[in-house]
């Protein structure tokens, strides 16, 4: 017999976001599994066409985000991740946890305490739980009452596309260059870099989501530096662009405040490149 497993795909309405690249890879792995045993029904944005094949696909509507998930089919679903607001009410589900980064992004205790207490308690419906990193399992359990359930570390994977056509973007790249990627936010720390790039030739490109007014910021500290020429920001880019930009800079930067695991600095060390690090959270 067939078990149904609901699997929480939701974050690919921001498909170059970590999160976002955990579910496109987990989805896309999990439809070409020999499913004899299990048939898969995943959860996605609205109007998300993708990983259909193989698995029953379910738009994410209101209510599920409102009440959680309540389909009586499912005997098991996983959270993808802890700010999950598809957490069903009345089916076994296992839960994964990125990160506790709202320890670092918040400085209010009452606001620390408030987090962790919503985290609590889907940690305390859940039946078992897994953590991308030995760090992130080591602040729960400092953090959270861990209940007695299978709790387990299970690393992120490089999924970097080594068949993949470098890519050169279309901004104008020249000479040297260090790369840093990531949504580009304060947590990111990409704004100590700017001293680097004054007292050097090298440029800096980063990649990613430049939405966040701290985009801006960067761009005006780099003008008032006189060295916006040379830091560039190409919003977000594609997996071939990503590659050529891994492939050709000297060196990946990665000064990041608060990580759960750091995806980019492996798919960086992957292409054999030196890799500099800040040493917050889950990198060292």
């Amino acid at each position: 017999m067939k078990i149904n497993i609901g699997i929480d795909l939701e974050r690919l309405r921001n498909p170059n976001s970590g999160l976002g690249q955990f579910c496109k890879y987990l989805g896309e792995n999990l439809q070409h599994l020999n499913q004899e045993q299990a048939h898969f029904h995943f959860y996605y944005p609205k109007n998300y066409s993708a990983f259909i094949k193989g698995a029953q696909p379910h738009n994410v509507s209101f209510f599920d985000k409102l009440l959680g998930v309540n389909n009586k089919e499912l005997q098991l679903f996983h959270c993808t991740h802890q700010d999950s607001h598809l957490f069903p009410k009345h089916t076994a589900t296992v839960l994964t946890i990125h990160d506790l980064n709202f320890l670092e992004k918040y400085s209010s205790v009452s606001k620390q305490q408030q987090k962790l207490k919503a985290l609590q308690q889907k940690v305390n419906k859940a039946k078992g739980l897994t953590f991308i990193s030995q760090f992130t399992k080591h602040l729960a359990e400092q953090h959270l009452k861990i209940p007695n359930v299978p709790a387990e570390v299970i690393y992120n994977g490089n999924c970097l596309n080594i068949n993949a056509t470098p890519q050169k973007p279309n901004a104008l790249i020249s000479g040297e260059f260090l790369f840093t990627i990531g949504i580009v936010n304060p947590k990111k720390n990409f704004h100590v870099l700017l001293p680097l790039i004054k007292q050097s030739n090298y440029s800096l490109v980063i990649a990613g989501n430049d939405s966040h007014t701290y985009a801006q910021d960067i761009k005006s500290q780099a003008s008032q530096m006189g060295i916006s020429d040379r830091v560039i920001l190409l919003g977000a880019v594609t997996e071939n662009e990503k590659h050529w930009l891994y492939q050709n800079c000297k060196a990946f930067v990665f000064p990041s405040l608060a990580e759960g695991f750091g995806l980019p600095v492996i798919e960086a060390m992957s292409l054999g490149k030196p890799v500099f690090l800040s040493n917050k959270t889950s990198l060292p």
